[in-house]
């Protein structure tokens, strides 16, 4: 059996390689695995508003990210959730049901201090045969 790994996205500048060391998603095989996503705006500051803004924006970029695989959110089938403060979870998982429907992937949710000053950290595995 072949086993090809699909690094997507733009990869990233020389300047770009020491901050983020990643690509947005990945391919092995039938597997899509996306980066963690924060809530950044074009210009790399995190967005202003509470958790359900920046929920809403990270979502925004796991779709994007998925978009690289021809993937979307109704192929994932794994989520990993980092929030900053327990106290939100109610907030952002009205805003989780929002964006998945009646879409339920297996979901993990930790409260754990981010790299950044951000409320919310999300990635995905989703599952599209190529």
């Amino acid at each position: 059996m072949t086993k090809t790994i699909e690094l997507l996205g733009a990869p990233p500048t020389a300047s770009d390689r020491a901050i983020r060391p990643l690509s947005p998603a990945v391919r092995a095989g039938d597997f899509v695995f996306v980066s963690g996503q924060v809530p950044t705006d074009e210009t790399g500051e995190v967005v202003s508003g509470g958790i359900e803004a920046q929920t809403r924006k990270v979502f925004d970029r796991l779709r994007a990210a998925l978009a690289l695989a021809d993937c979307q959110l109704d192929d994932v089938c794994k989520v990993n959730v980092w929030l900053h403060d327990a106290r939100d979870f109610a907030a952002f998982n009205r805003v989780y049901m929002d964006c998945f429907g009646s879409h339920k992937p297996a979901r993990s949710t930790v409260e754990s201090r981010l790299m950044i000053d951000a409320k919310v950290e999300i990635d995905v595995i989703a599952y599209k045969p190529s």
